[in-house]
């Protein structure tokens, strides 16, 4: 009978640590409500795989980022993605690329990626970056970055570029996802749709509602 308990015990045991070692798979979008009928599904975690006897070199490729775009927008950048939405073999790679073209004292305004970390390396120009750690320290880092320089933002912090320059500047990012997503701050917060209660934010950014209802109007570039 002893050894039948020990066996049993040996066996919840080892579920238990198997439990304890498993994880979710981190999330490729912003939610996946899921379903009991397969056939209503849209989405699995991230996208439906083809069939790997049907890929093709077009699957895994992108061509255009040495086109500079166009930065005459209120915020003075645009960023061109390169993610699974335009190279379908990144699917499940966890990775992803951007160009990000700016003005002269253009910048790519506060944001987060939800799901990636970012790293940035400066191809022409000078960029003043940073990122703010979460709450309580809310501590910024910031350094100014040169031709060749690069800079790590942490997932899921806030960062931002800023380009110091009277030239136009150049820069290109990887991030940790094939989806990694972004929340540009102003944007979420003052541009919502449908907007948040003014009592709610002007509380929250000790501010008197009429400037909340004033930011609420304005249009918020997306220069993703």
């Amino acid at each position: 009978m002893k050894a039948i308990n020990f066996h049993v015990l040996f066996v919840l045991l080892a579920l238990a640590s198997s439990f304890a070692s498993a994880s979710d798979p981190s999330l490729l979008q912003d939610f996946c409500i899921a379903i009991d009928d397969y056939k209503n599904g849209v989405f699995v975690n991230g996208k439906f795989c083809k069939d790997p006897k049907l890929a093709t070199p077009d699957d895994f490729f992108f061509s255009g980022l040495n086109i500079p775009r166009n930065t005459s927008n209120p915020v003075g950048s645009t960023v061109t993605p390169v993610n699974v939405a335009q190279i379908a073999g990144l699917n499940t790679l966890g990775v992803s690329l951007v160009r990000i073209d700016y003005a002269p004292y253009g910048q790519n305004p506060p944001h987060t990626h939800p799901r990636a970390s970012e790293i940035l390396v400066v191809q022409e120009g000078t960029l003043y970056v940073g990122f703010v750690t979460s709450n309580p320290e809310n501590k910024l880092f910031t350094k100014i970055l040169n031709k060749g320089d690069v800079f790590v933002f942490p997932i899921g912090l806030i960062h931002f570029q800023f380009n110091i320059g009277k030239t136009n500047a150049v820069a290109f990012a990887g991030l940790s996802s094939q989806n990694p997503g972004v929340i540009t701050i102003a944007n979420a917060v003052f541009g919502s749709d449908p907007p948040i209660n003014p009592d709610v934010l002007a509380r929250a950014f000790q501010l008197d509602q009429k400037v909340v209802k004033s930011l609420q109007a304005k249009f918020w570039w997306d220069n993703n």
